[in-house]
């Protein structure tokens, strides 16, 4: 007999791992007897009553698979009341007492309203490239995304090589610079560009005078594309001006960061918060995120969610000098 019927939706913008998380959630909706329905294209779906059924074989083979099979979007409309109320009214429609909703957290807070305002219970599952959501360790889609940054800047650095360049590769990262710092690490980068520090240009400048001399050496520079140094063209046009004989090119990576097969790492995340997420309505836990906290699943109120900086320390800044020499 079904218990309850739950729906869910992806909101805000894609991410690998997205269709993992939609399968894990299906399910384990199915295995606990829930009525379980998609809501096609976030929030804007959800105020205009894109509801499709969801069983184990609409999820079937999909967990490989970039992108989200409900789709997604930004809603400015959802931010109104009124609207609001007309989502409400959706799903109260569709009998639906809990929505699972996977998104970063602008969805997150999303959420909360719409479970402040009326008697839906919302379960949140984070997913963001980025990384700065607090209540979890790591998000969906973050893993896939550094590894395929990793391996641009790889595939970059040969380049660089060849031709005694420097070359800036800009990444994203609006207000945080976990891609840029991860990334920058991985590959060996001269310099990492992220909007939490502010001697990022000093520290870059004593890289290329310690090695502006070598003949055959490379530079590579990763920037977070919200640093406020201005992204990886005027930090060209910047270090080109103050360094006219070196020569430099510019790589923006820009959404190929969203696409793709997401990796190991992102399917077992995917798959370990979306089937938390059922266990929490199971649990009777109301208006919470699902995370990953020490490797355990964690439940956090949407209330206390928010944007989580990525903290530079001293040992940090000394574990980049260090590297750079």
């Amino acid at each position: 007999m079904t218990k309850s019927t739950i729906a869910l939706m992806t909101s805000g913008g894609d991410v690998p791992g997205l269709n993992a998380a939609i399968r894990a959630v299906v399910r384990a909706s199915i295995y606990q007897q829930h009525k379980i329905i998609g809501i096609e294209r976030g929030y804007e779906g959800l105020i205009d009553g894109d509801f499709i059924s969801l069983n184990s074989g609409s999820v079937s083979n999909i967990i490989s698979k970039g992108g989200t099979i409900l789709k997604s979007s930004r809603s400015a409309r959802f931010k109104e009341k009124k609207y609001r109320a007309i989502a409400y009214e959706q799903l109260k429609s569709q009998n639906v007492e809990h929505l699972i909703l996977i998104g970063g957290d602008g969805s997150m807070r999303g959420a909360e309203v719409l479970a402040e305002e009326s008697d839906i219970n919302v379960i949140g599952i984070p997913k963001t490239i980025d990384n700065d959501i607090s209540g979890t360790d790591e998000a969906i889609g973050f893993d896939t995304a550094i590894n395929i940054a990793m391996e641009a800047v790889d595939r970059i650095r040969d380049t660089a090589t060849s031709h005694h360049r420097l070359f800036f590769v800009e990444v994203m990262g609006r207000n945080t610079g976990y891609i840029a710092f991860k990334t920058g690490i991985a590959t060996g980068a001269e310099g990492i560009i992220i909007p939490e520090t502010h001697r990022d240009l000093q520290l870059l400048y004593e890289v290329i005078e310690h090695k502006k001399n070598w003949k055959h050496s490379s530079y590579i520079v990763v920037v977070a594309e919200g640093d406020e140094s201005g992204g990886a063209y005027q930090l060209e046009k910047t270090i080109h001006e103050k360094y006219p004989n070196i020569h430099t090119g510019v790589s923006i990576l820009g959404h190929i960061q969203r696409g793709g097969s997401p990796t190991c790492r992102d399917r077992v995340l995917a798959t370990q918060l979306g089937i938390g997420a059922v266990e929490a309505i199971q649990k009777g836990l109301r208006n919470v995120m699902t995370g990953m906290i020490n490797n355990q699943i964690h439940y956090t109120p949407l209330k206390d969610i928010q944007n989580r900086p990525l903290i530079i320390d001293a040992p940090i800044i000394e574990m980049l000098k260090i590297l750079s020499k």
